[in-house]
């Protein structure tokens, strides 16, 4: 049993992790221990802090420390969310290799264990804290289920549901896997599909909010005493106070539109 699958079984079902706790840094793939990566972010804070202090004075020194911890929780979400990725479009295959096992006559817990030592990352490290934590006592089912909650895989919910029944009624739960995989490749299919037809939503979501913006940025590094008329009435700035709000109204539209759920 490895240190990380160790580390993995002080967890609590449906418990959401939150920024820069351990559970959090697991789910998104560091190997960091939670006081490391505190320290890291506290130094990188320090860092741009001076830097911006240097380059622009008090005012932009401030602002790069404040951006640092918010780059830092940006960058854990975006990891998180593409090793849940990674899950799902491994999780057909994976399937595959436990209906496989257990073909071969090995016990679901060893075809399970097998995944953990053939198949690649964030599957293995996921499978190999399941066996870790069904080796100190821990139901399977809950492990399986704290997993799904985990990755937020309702593909992989399915999976759990699947094999609970069969420990309850009996069956061949190599057929059964197989046909779960069917069902999950399938949606993967679909996903693929209206990934593809949203894309050009997205685009052009994308230009609606950046040209406005663009323009302002634009104008007001080439015509600075054009622009600064907002700057010098209470007008100018009760329009650019609705600008901002007619924009996040739009950009909240948009989002909206172009995320379909399935």
């Amino acid at each position: 049993m490895t240190d990380s699958a160790v580390n993995f079984v002080d967890v609590k079902v449906g418990k959401k992790a939150s920024f820069g706790s351990q559970e959090s840094l697991e789910q998104a793939g560091l190997r960091l221990r939670q006081a490391d990566f505190i320290l890291l972010v506290c130094c990188a804070g320090v860092v741009t802090g001076l830097t911006g202090l240097l380059l622009g004075g008090l005012g932009l020194g401030l602002l790069f420390l404040v951006l640092a911890p918010l780059a830092a929780m940006v960058l854990v979400k975006v990891l998180t969310d593409r090793r849940r990725a990674k899950f799902a479009d491994q999780l057909g295959d994976t399937l595959q290799v436990l209906a496989g096992g257990l073909r071969a006559g090995h016990s679901l817990l060893r075809s399970i264990d097998a995944v953990a030592a053939d198949a690649e990352a964030p599957t293995s490290e996921e499978f190999a804290r399941i066996i870790a934590e069904t080796r100190l006592g821990r139901d399977l089912k809950d492990s399986m289920v704290d997993a799904g909650q985990r990755l937020r895989s309702e593909d992989f919910d399915w999976v759990a549901q699947a094999i609970e029944i069969h420990r309850e009624v009996g069956g061949d739960l190599a057929e059964v896997l197989d046909q779960v995989g069917a069902t999950i490749r399938e949606r993967s299919e679909i996903k693929g599909q209206v990934k593809a037809l949203s894309a050009e939503g997205k685009m052009s979501a994308y230009v609606l909010i950046g040209l406005p913006v663009g323009m302002f940025v634009f104008m007001n590094a080439t015509s600075p005493a054009y622009i600064g008329t907002l700057y010098t009435n209470i007008i100018g700035w009760a329009m650019l106070g609705a600008a901002v709000v007619m924009m996040g109204i739009g950009s909240w539209w948009l989002s909206r539109v172009v995320k379909i759920k399935f």
